[in-house]
């Protein structure tokens, strides 16, 4: 490591003391941004002062976040998402289909918008598109994670979150019909003055195997006013549907096709 002036360490220092970033040090004295790096390290090390990620978690510093934004992502994370823990960290990732950029988009937008400082990417692989945020503090904001898979343990939110569905429940059901739904053109025939005809109509389905996701999902609708049924497989409930005209058209004004 090149050999600095002891003068310029210690004004790289004083700098550093004062909030100023290791990239803002570097460029005003000219220093490789790696050496300003070691000083601080070294002199964090020296004060006994343990190095803590600065972090914008809603949570840990009462800061006001996006609430729509969450809400949304709530949904995501409960329909298909997970949280992989790791020594110093959390991987939150929402999986979207490749085709679905408009999804793909919505989501990242939504990660940053509830915390905009940890870092987003995407991975790209077999058709999936994984966004995924890096930060040990996802976990604040989703404790419904743990181990195993979600319809394997008991999903309830807590009061503050549950406040948050009930001030904006339509971004709520948007999360969960974008990441475990869709909207589709279920078709039957009638009889129309002796003649047999085609009929069509749109339908909105919500598919997740955990009774406690679903009952989230039912009891906001129920709190939105609209009509829903339960579809079941081998004795099982798994399948909401919303196919009431009128239901149909909220939907559509306010959740709409993923794209």
């Amino acid at each position: 490591m090149e050999q600095h002036n002891p003068s310029i360490r210690e004004e790289a220092l004083a700098l550093l003391h004062r909030g100023l970033s290791n990239r803002a040090v570097a460029e005003r004295l000219n220093v490789p941004r790696g050496t300003v790096g070691w000083w601080l390290s070294e002199d964090r090390r020296k004060r006994g002062v343990r190095f803590e990620r600065p972090t914008d978690c809603p949570r840990c510093t009462d800061r006001a976040f996006d609430a729509p934004a969450y809400a949304y992502l709530l949904g995501l994370y409960l329909g298909d998402g997970h949280i992989t823990s790791r020594a110093k960290q959390h991987h939150l990732s929402i999986f979207c289909a490749t085709s679905w950029p408009t999804l793909i988009d919505a989501a990242e937008t939504a990660m940053r918008e509830v915390m905009p400082l940890p870092t987003v990417r995407r991975r790209t692989r077999q058709g999936c598109t994984e966004v995924k945020s890096y930060t040990k503090h996802w976990t604040c904001m989703f404790p419904q994670h743990g181990p195993g898979k979600k319809h394997e343990r008991r999903i309830v939110l807590e009061s503050w979150q549950q406040a948050v569905v009930d001030a904006h429940p339509w971004a709520f059901v948007r999360g969960l019909v974008h990441s475990d739904g869709c909207r589709i053109t279920n078709w039957t025939t009638r009889v129309v003055n002796g003649e047999r005809k085609r009929y069509e109509y749109p339908r909105y389905f919500f598919t997740n195997v955990s009774d406690d996701i679903r009952r989230l999902y039912t009891d906001t609708l129920d709190a939105l006013g609209v009509e829903w049924t339960r579809c079941v497989r081998n004795g099982r409930p798994y399948n909401v549907s919303v196919a009431r005209r009128a239901s149909v058209a909220l939907m559509d004004l306010h959740v709409g096709p993923k794209g």
